[in-house]
């Protein structure tokens, strides 16, 4: 068994040691220090760009803030046919213009959020002591 055991060791260190190589091919690798040449860059001879002035406005710039719009939302898209009529099923043209008035109407459903939520809301504004608001326990 001892026997066995000690010559399938040395067949697997022979095994592993065979893959490696003492050859000077092999350990060539790329020579990071070689420097390739490129031609120099050279100025077009049709180079008739007018220098910019400073303070300028770009001449084909749209200003930064539309060009954040337009990469955020996009550009105004047409509704289509589906979304033209759900919005006139529910009613789109029919608005209420006294519909700020009635908000604060007695008949109006609210629901009590209870005295802690009213102390907030009800908070002055600012860091200052004044805007300390204390919840009850």
């Amino acid at each position: 068994m001892r026997k066995t055991l000690v010559t399938a060791a040395g067949l697997t260190a022979l095994v592993l040691v065979s893959a490696c190589s003492r050859s000077a091919s092999m350990n060539r690798g790329p020579d990071e220090f070689a420097v390739a040449r490129q031609p120099p860059l050279v100025i077009p001879p049709d180079y008739a760009l007018v220098p910019p002035q400073p303070g300028a406005v770009r001449a084909n710039e749209e200003p930064a803030s539309r060009q954040a719009l337009q990469a955020m939302f996009g550009g105004a898209a047409p509704r289509s046919t589906i979304e033209r009529d759900a919005l006139n099923a529910a009613g789109d043209d029919v608005s209420d213009p006294g519909v700020r008035s009635s908000v604060g109407d007695p008949d109006t459903k609210v629901v009590d959020k209870g005295e802690t939520t009213r102390s907030i809301v009800a908070a002055p504004a600012g860091d200052g002591q004044d805007a300390r608001v204390t919840t009850p326990q």
